[in-house]
């Protein structure tokens, strides 16, 4: 995990609100400002008002789910820049080569320690 914690601006999306919640405070304690969204369309608007620097995002969400809600960000030009780190218990290669195809920057497997999850966001932010 990186020594330095970063003051950069993370938005969680996901519809499972403990997990996002609990998500939302370790960062906090690392040093990042944070913002929850329980759901796509939440995450749409979200992100719009809180402009994050890095989305976090789930995949599996009800009505829009993280695919869609990737296409709708890298489709505003205001969000071709944000740092969008897939977050889902979705790892297979399958999923892997569509979140690549969706314009994800990174993509991290559920369960997830602090430390990948810090060093993701990194990793993200500096492709």
């Amino acid at each position: 995990m990186q020594t330095s914690y970063s003051s950069k601006r993370v938005l969680i999306v996901d519809d499972n609100a403990q997990a996002a919640d609990v998500a939302s405070e370790l960062l906090d304690l690392c040093g990042y400002q944070t913002a929850v969204a329980y759901g796509g369309q939440q995450g749409l608007q979200a992100a719009a008002s809180f402009a994050p620097d890095v989305i976090l995002l789930d995949l599996g969400m009800p009505g829009m789910d993280g695919f869609q809600l990737a296409a709708a960000l890298r489709a505003r030009p205001d969000f071709r820049d944000v740092a969008l780190v897939a977050f889902s218990a979705w790892g297979d290669n399958f999923t892997r080569q569509r979140t690549r195809a969706a314009g994800f920057d990174q993509h991290l497997t559920k369960p997830a320690s602090l430390d990948e999850i810090v060093d993701t966001i990194a990793a993200a932010c500096h492709a």
